[in-house]
């Protein structure tokens, strides 16, 4: 039996499943008592079932970038693992950034026939502890962080505040590092300064960043703000066929 057979056994699914369920049955909980809390609330039946039909609809087409994520890394690390990952607390973004970046330093790249059991638990447990802290920091300093919101009125200082900055500079950091990488990987393709690296990056990083902006365009100048739900898959479908159509 293979790894990526192994990853993708009966065992797996029922452990990756049951976690899943779980959540999906919290969820169903939550739903219930927001329900029964907005009827003793005295709020309107009607409108309460246009907003869970709006958020439903809303939440369809974004999660095919949750889908082709799971897809992407389900070709080295089975389907049960990123699954579960991206039904629970994982992001997009993060979740294929990390497990890229832990495949690199182990010498191995996804998407390869080089995964191993001690490559798979390495680059699982990378990526469960990195994220694991946002609910640990949440569960013991979200109630100080709400309670210095409050007393300062709640209200954002122009130009945003310090979170706000630090997210925007960390976002801007990581995207120069692998932009780049992929320069890097293309002017010393062959070991030296030949410029016969692999462009393909470097063209789906373009053709992606084209189609947010466009998006971005639509929704901030056109009022079309609906289409902001649908930025990130739209652009990873057309960075994909990019990187299909220059593959062929």
């Amino acid at each position: 039996m293979t790894v990526l057979e192994q990853l993708n056994s009966t065992s797996i699914y029922l452990v990756c499943g049951v976690i899943v369920a779980f959540i999906a049955v919290v969820c169903v909980v939550f739903m219930a008592r927001a329900w029964r809390a907005g009827k003793a609330l005295g709020m309107d039946t009607v409108r309460m079932k246009r907003a869970i039909t709006a958020s439903a609809t809303f939440s369809v087409l974004p999660s095919v970038g949750i889908l082709l994520g799971v897809l992407a890394l389900s070709g080295s690390l089975g389907v049960p693992w990123p699954w579960l990952r991206l039904s629970v607390i994982g992001a997009l973004h993060y979740e294929t950034q990390v497990a890229d970046a832990a495949a690199e330093q182990l010498g191995i790249s996804l998407g390869s026939d080089q995964m191993t059991t001690q490559a798979f638990s390495t680059i699982a447990l990378l990526m469960s502890l990195c994220i694991v802290w946002g609910m640990i920091l949440s569960a013991l300093l979200n109630k100080k962080y709400l309670n210095r919101i409050q007393r300062g009125g709640g209200e954002k200082k122009a130009g945003g505040g310090f979170g706000d900055k630090a997210m925007a500079a960390m976002f801007i950091g990581m995207v120069s590092a692998y932009i780049g990488s992929y320069v890097g990987a293309f002017i010393s393709g062959q070991g030296s300064f030949s410029f016969a690296g692999d462009w393909t990056p470097l063209v789906v990083v373009v053709v992606s960043a084209l189609v947010m902006g466009v998006f971005t365009y639509l929704a901030e100048k056109k009022g079309a703000a609906w289409l902001d739900n649908f930025s990130i898959a739209g652009s990873m479908l057309c960075g994909m066929l990019a990187a299909v159509l220059i593959g062929h």
